[in-house]
C-alpha cells in the first residue's frame, strides 16, 4: 500500500521550479508514494488523499496563513532534490509553526521514505483486522496475574479502534485448535516436508512438530479466510490447556510467509506497537518481558533465577527473557535461531519454544500507551545475553538504559516491543504524521 500525496503549489499555476521538484521527489519516492494531481493551495482544502507535500516554498507562503490554516492533511515540506527540507525554509516553517500550523520535514531520505510508510501505515490500519485467539480470560493457569491486563479489556479494544480505525476481532481458541487438529495428516505431513531443511527445529517430538504445523495450517485457513489481517495472537500461556503446542513456529512461518505480526498472549498493544514500528521504520520489533533489575526478588522469583548478572549500575540494567528464552523472533530477524522443546511448565509437554537472538548494540524500547495516543521510547543498548540452567530463563538478554529508576516509574507494561537501532528520532518524525506523542523515558 502506497501513501497518497497532493502536491501544492503556492503560486496559482505551477512554477519551473516546483515542475522540476516534484519530478525530483516522484524519482525519490516513486516505489512509495501514489501521486496525485497538483493543486493550488487555495485549492487544496479538500484534497483527498493521505497528506499535502509542498516541494517549492518561497516568501509567498508568509501571505498565505490562511490557506495553510485551512488544509486539513498533514503538511509535508520536502523542498530540496535530496527528499529534505531545504535549510532556506527553516524560517518560514517557524512562521507557520508559531501561528498554528504544523509540517513535518524531513532531514534525509530515508526520513522522507519513513514518513511516506508512516502515512501509508497510518491509511492500512484503518482497513484492516487483528485476530485475538481467546475464550475465557478469568480462568486458566494463572488467572491472578492474566486476568490484570489491559490488553484484554473492552476499552482497549474500544481505544484502539477509535485512534487507528482498524478492527479487533475476538476468536475462540479452543475453536481453533479443533480446527487444526480436524485438518488431514498429510496437510501436516507436507508441510513438515516443506520446510524441512530450512527451520531448524531441535529436541521436538514427531509429535511435537506435527501439532506446531497443525496449528500454523488451520491459521493459514483462517488468515485467507479472512482479508486484511495485519496482526494476530493466541492467549496460549493462560489457556494453555486448550492446545498441545504452542504457537511460536506459527508465528514465525506466517510472518516470513505473510508478513503477519504476532501477539504473544494475544496482546494486542504489543501487536500494535509492533506493526507501527515494523511498518513505517522497516526495522525489527519484537515483544518480550522486563524484568528490570530494580526489581529484586520479584523478577528473580518469577524467572526461577538466583541472582541477576554482575554490572556496573545494576539499577540501570533490564533482564529480557520470555517463556525460556529471549522473545519469539523471526527467524530472517535473528543472528541465532532454533526451535526447541517447551521450558515454562505452564504448557504442554508437547509444546515448543524459539531460541533466537538478535545483535548485540543499540536498540530502543518502545510501547504504546494506555490511551493509545502516545508511544513510549527508551534508548537502550543490549549488552549480552545471560544463561541460567534449571529456570524459566535459559538464555536472556541484558539491556543498559539511560536511567531505570525513571523507567520503571514510567513503563507502561511488562511486555515491551525492542526495535533494533536507536530510532527515537525516527518514531517522533512518524508520530507527527499517526497523531502519536512521542515520551521518552
Amino acid at each position: 500500500m502506497k501513501a497518497r500525496f497532493v502536491p501544492v503549489h503556492l503560486e496559482e499555476h505551477p512554477t519551473e521550479s516546483f515542475t522540476r521538484q516534484l519530478d525530483a521527489l516522484m524519482m525519490l519516492g516513486e516505489h512509495l508514494i501514489d501521486w496525485q494531481e497538483p493543486r493550488w493551495i487555495g485549492h487544496a482544502a479538500d484534497a483527498d488523499g493521505d497528506a499535502v507535500i509542498v516541494p517549492d516554498m518561497s516568501g509567498v507562503a508568509y501571505r498565505l496563513l490562511p490557506e495553510f490554516q485551512a488544509l486539513r492533511l498533514p503538511i509535508l515540506v520536502v523542498t530540496s532534490e535530496f527528499g529534505t527540507v531545504s535549510m532556506w525554509d527553516w524560517e518560514i516553517r517557524d512562521f507557520l509553526r508559531r501561528r498554528g500550523v504544523e509540517t513535518t520535514a524531513p532531514t534525509s531520505l530515508a526520513e522522507f521514505h519513513d514518513v511516506s510508510r508512516a502515512l501509508a501505515t497510518k491509511a492500512k490500519l484503518a482497513r484492516s483486522t487483528m485476530l485475538a485467539y481467546q475464550d475465557n480470560l478469568g480462568a486458566g493457569k494463572q488467572p491472578d496475574i492474566f486476568k490484570r491486563f489491559y490488553w484484554w479489556e473492552e476499552e482497549c479494544v474500544d481505544d484502539m479502534q477509535k485512534a487507528f480505525g482498524v478492527s479487533i476481532e475476538r476468536r475462540s481458541y479452543k475453536e481453533l485448535w479443533q480446527r487444526a487438529l480436524a485438518l488431514p495428516d498429510q496437510r501436516v505431513i507436507d508441510e513438515m516436508t516443506r520446510i524441512d531443511g530450512e527451520v531448524p527445529i531441535l529436541g521436538l517430538s514427531q509429535k511435537g512438530r506435527a501439532d506446531a504445523l497443525r496449528l500454523k495450517l488451520a491459521l493459514d485457513d483462517e488468515l485467507d479466510e479472512t482479508p486484511d489481517v495485519i496482526a494476530a495472537g493466541i492467549n496460549c500461556l493462560n489457556e494453555s490447556a486448550t492446545s498441545t503446542t504452542t504457537p511460536c513456529l506459527a508465528w514465525n512461518l506466517l510472518f516470513e510467509e505473510r508478513g503477519l505480526i504476532w501477539g504473544c498472549e494475544a496482546d494486542l498493544t504489543s501487536m500494535i506497537t509492533q506493526f507501527i514500528t515494523w511498518e513505517t521504520l522497516r526495522t525489527p520489533a519484537i515483544m518480550t518481558n522486563l524484568y528490570p533489575f530494580l526489581m529484586g526478588d520479584a523478577a528473580l522469583k518469577h524467572e526461577k533465577i538466583p541472582y541477576f548478572p554482575e554490572v556496573d549500575q545494576p539499577q540501570n540494567h533490564i533482564l529480557t527473557a520470555h517463556c525460556g528464552f529471549f522473545a519469539v523472533i523471526p527467524q530472517s530477524w535473528a543472528t541465532e535461531w532454533a526451535v526447541r522443546p517447551r521450558v515454562l511448565e505452564i504448557v504442554d509437554e508437547n509444546a515448543h519454544v524459539l531460541d533466537a537472538r538478535l545483535p548485540l548494540g543499540d536498540l530502543t524500547i518502545v510501547k504504546i500507551a494506555s490511551t493509545m495516543d502516545t508511544l513510549t521510547v527508551a534508548p537502550a543498548e543490549l549488552t549480552n545475553y545471560e544463561q541460567y540452567v534449571d529456570s524459566d530463563c535459559l538464555n536472556g538478554a541484558v539491556l543498559r538504559i539511560e536511567d531505570g529508576y525513571r523507567y520503571v516509574e514510567t513503563l507502561p507494561s511488562h511486555h515491551a516491543v525492542l526495535a533494533v537501532g536507536d530510532i527515537v528520532r525516527r518514531l517522533e518524525l512518524v508520530g507527527q504524521v499517526m497523531n502519536l506523542d512521542i515520551q521518552k523515558i
